[in-house]
């Protein structure tokens, strides 16, 4: 359909695998696709062979062997050059447009020329309205030769990734149709270009930027950007140029050359004023020699149109009026004054423009738009007049022009006309003539119109469209027009619909390798297929979703196991205070950790108890394991050293004990004392012996089973045989034997006490014996008051304690139980037998 000045348009003509369509009557703007065979295309994207199919939706199998697409070969300079041009806005119906001149920017240009021809990167920083895009066209021409793969164009307006850039770099130097590589394929191609890149409008920077500059090293970039776009990294090592606005000598001779005569004085002070509130941008100059264009005109100033006398049918009266110059207000924001006198198809045009965003359609949707066969010479008009700017392929309205045009109501039909942009797009995407490249170059604007339309309008034109941008290989407006028709679709409560898209967006997953969200979305796909009972499309979901499964398995067959290997013996260690060493005590250690003085044996017992000791300290070393000392491989400081000190007291004792003594005292020591800090030593101490820990706890257990059995039986005794004394009797857990007070001294007539009752020091009972008294003795009896026959000489009773009082004595009788080392236990008391005389003869 875009046939303009008498030349039919190349991309209209029916390819991408489909027959040519039958000459079929005109179709209406929001009614479906014309008749005819539906438009599928074969792709190849990385690993996979994607049929995209309008009517169930896309299929993808794995590629199979002997299919695999040739390494692609690069575009020769001619395939360049016609690459570039299409690069470029599209020539407009009409006049020629008017060639602007470069003004005072030689200087800026030789320093970008420079740079590029040394290999360096530069961007070129300055405010819309600045004249980067002029700038960029003029280095463009003098760098053809720079580089062996030419200048490439790109347009970086919307693009915040650095993904597709690189497709449409790699789109550009190839010679790679109907094939999208994967990421690991398209970094090895695009790192082997060599080329001078011109990327306008730029929109990212930091550490995106950084990785479009690292996968192309061989790469020049200039790289034009406005002052509020994120700044390069400070490793990016890229020259900064900044833009700045003209001077007043050139403003004006840019002024006269848009005007096409030489300025008055009026005109010229003007423009003074004007240059000081504008900085000098370029852009406003544009805008101001439109003014003046449409002031000449109304003050009909020409010769030619003097001479003519007006007729009875035109517009402009008979009595010429003179217009005064713009305001200063209306030369800074001109857009309002410029769209009111331009024709009612270039005000159409502006109206739809502010619906869409900013964006123009082609014009050659503007008769279709409009309602008028001439409006597509609205779009040089706008253009000459300085409201449309180009932006790649296409024209946007220039910055500040559409907040200025929606203040005065050119935005209060945005609703309706989106509706109809909506619809007319619809159609046209769908059309069986239109191929997908054609598509892809209106992406903006069908992108614009579907999110400003109804829900019924959005899903048909997303259901359409999104067919043509996966087909073009576009595929960042295929995801994207994919979510809206999803949502638009959640909404109408289209639920064919639903599934198509989410089936779709499964499949771009699947492609790109986002396994999670792969199967996430054609889980959904199959879930609402089946609710509908749609087999085919069930069965299409299915495939792909086995295809999801595989990729999963394949990627966790081949990564590898995780393993833990320790650190090479000169590998410096992470951190010195993290070490933790465990020391082990020496014997020496472990005498002064718990100091106790060893009790002296007996003669009799000593023979035997170094014999004991020698056996259980040969079989001790015999079922010890001893372990060679590791040293550790760094240095570690003093702080950094933990000791870990056994929980059981540990003492001097080396032989195993025989006796309940014996066991009591390494249970339970009398005087424990804490280790004093000693310096770590990295050796190892033997392992103990398994039995040796389980007797010393059962030995202990026997012991505190003597001694309490030894108080029970004590007590019994005493409250038989004595009265209960005028005081509570005090029980101990160290039961002892109190004697009489000795402060009543005896005389020397009276008889000496008579030696105590002990068991004779011979008697040593078994390890398992108890130590309680014989049955059928009185252990302890009550002391009499009555001397005892003992010589005066004789010593004291090593258990009787003084009383610190002289007042009458209360015995207590307790009872004392002494380890000794014969493991001889001994009760020590006084007892007076029952037919001893009371006094001394």
């Amino acid at each position: 359909m875009d046939r303009t000045q008498g030349r039919t348009e190349q991309h209209e003509q029916p390819t991408g695998g489909s027959a040519p369509a039958a000459p079929t009557a005109p179709a209406t703007p929001g009614t479906p696709a014309a008749a005819g065979p539906a438009r599928v295309v074969s792709l190849t994207a990385g690993g996979f062979a994607l049929t995209v199919n309008p009517v169930d939706g896309s299929e993808i199998e794995p590629l199979r062997p002997g299919t695999e697409p040739a390494l692609p070969a690069k575009r020769d300079a001619a395939a360049r050059a016609a690459r570039t041009a299409a690069a470029r806005p599209p020539v407009l119906p009409g006049p020629a447009a008017l060639v602007r001149p470069l003004q005072a920017r030689e200087e800026e240009r030789e320093r970008l020329v420079r740079l590029l021809g040394r290999g360096r990167s530069v961007r070129l920083t300055g405010p819309s309205g600045s004249g980067r895009s002029a700038l960029l066209d003029a280095v463009a021409d003098r760098c053809a030769g720079l580089a062996p793969d030419g200048v490439v164009r790109l347009s970086g307006f919307g693009q915040q990734q650095p993904g597709e850039l690189l497709h449409a770099l790699y789109a550009t130097v190839y010679e790679a149709e109907r094939e999208r590589p994967g990421r690991i394929e398209l970094l090895a191609r695009v790192r082997e270009i060599g080329a001078v890149v011109l990327l306008d409008d730029l929109e990212m920077g930091g550490t995106a930027l950084d990785e479009l500059m690292r996968a192309t090293p061989e790469c020049a970039y200039l790289l034009a950007a406005t002052p509020d776009t994120r700044a390069p990294s400070d490793d990016s090592h890229i020259e900064e140029v900044f833009l700045g606005g003209l001077g007043k000598a050139d403003c004006l001779e840019l002024l006269e050359a848009g005007v096409g005569r030489p300025l008055t004085d009026e005109e010229s002070a003007w423009a003074g004023d004007l240059r000081f509130a504008s900085e000098g941008l370029p852009l406003r100059f544009v805008q101001a020699a439109a003014l003046l264009r449409q002031r000449d005109e109304l003050n009909h100033s020409d010769e030619d149109d003097e001479e003519e006398e007006p007729g009875v049918f035109e517009e402009r009266p008979r009595d010429a009026v003179h217009v005064p110059l713009p305001t200063l207000a209306e030369g800074a924001a001109p857009a309002e004054l410029l769209a009111s006198r331009v024709s009612e198809s270039a005000r159409a045009a502006l109206r739809i423009a502010c619906a869409l965003g900013g964006e123009l359609p082609h014009h050659a949707h503007l008769p279709a738009l409009v309602g008028d066969t001439h409006a597509d010479t609205a779009v040089a008009e706008l253009l000459a007049c300085g409201l449309l700017t180009p932006v790649g392929t296409r024209y946007r309205l220039a910055a500040g022009v559409a907040r200025q045009l929606e203040e005065v109501g050119y935005g209060d039909t945005a609703s309706e006309e989106a509706r109809t942009a909506a619809r007319h797009y619809a159609w046209w995407t769908g059309h069986a003539s239109v191929v997908p490249e054609r598509v892809a170059a209106e992406a903006d604007a069908v992108l614009a119109a579907l999110a400003g339309a109804d829900v019924v309008a959005a899903v048909l034109l997303a259901r359409t469209a999104a067919p043509a941008f996966a087909a073009s290989l576009h595929w960042e407006a295929w995801e994207r027009v994919l979510r809206s028709g999803a949502e638009a679709a959640r909404k109408a409560g289209e639920v064919a619909e639903q599934a198509y898209f989410h089936h779709e967006l499964g499949v771009l997953a699947l492609c790109e390798e986002r396994l999670d969200r792969a199967r996430a979305e054609l889980e959904t796909s199959i879930g609402l297929r089946g609710a509908l009972a749609d087999k085919r499309g069930t069965v299409a979901g299915r495939r792909a979703l086995a295809l999801v499964v595989d990729r999963e398995t394949a990627g966790a067959a081949v990564s590898p196991p995780l393993r833990l290997e320790a650190p090479a013996p000169g590998a410096p260690a992470a951190a010195p205070e993290a070490v933790t060493v465990a020391t082990p005590t020496t014997p020496a250690e472990r005498g002064a950790a718990a100091p106790r003085v060893a009790p002296s044996p007996s003669p009799a017992s000593s023979a035997s108890s170094t014999a004991s000791a020698a056996d259980s300290r040969a079989a001790s070393e015999a079922s010890t394991t001893r372990v060679p000392p590791v040293a550790p491989a760094v240095p570690v400081s003093a702080e950094a050293v933990t000791r870990m000190t056994p929980v059981v007291p540990v003492t001097a004792r080396s032989e195993t004990p025989t006796t309940l003594s014996e066991v009591f005292e390494d249970a339970f020591p009398l005087d424990p004392k804490p280790a004093p800090p000693t310096a770590p030593r990295p050796t190892a101490a033997p392992a103990p012996a398994p039995g040796r820990r389980r007797l010393v706890l059962l030995a202990g257990a026997g012991a505190l089973a003597v001694v309490a059995l030894g108080t029970v039986v004590s007590l019994a005794l005493s409250s038989s045989d004595s009265g209960p004394p005028a005081q509570g009797p005090a029980v101990t857990s160290t039961p002892t034997v109190t004697a009489p007070d000795p402060t009543v001294a005896n005389s020397g007539n009276d008889p000496a006490p008579e030696p105590p009752v002990s068991a004779p020091p011979t008697a040593t009972p078994e390890p398992g014996q108890s130590a309680a008294p014989t049955p059928g003795r009185s252990p302890v009896r009550t002391p009499s008051r009555r001397p005892s026959s003992t010589p005066p000489n004789s010593a004291p009773p090593t258990a009787v304690s003084p009383s610190p009082t002289g007042a009458q004595p209360t015995p207590t009788v307790t009872e004392t139980v002494t380890p000794s080392p014969s493991a001889t236990t001994t009760q020590t008391g006084t007892t007076t037998p029952a037919g001893s005389p009371a006094t001394g003869g």
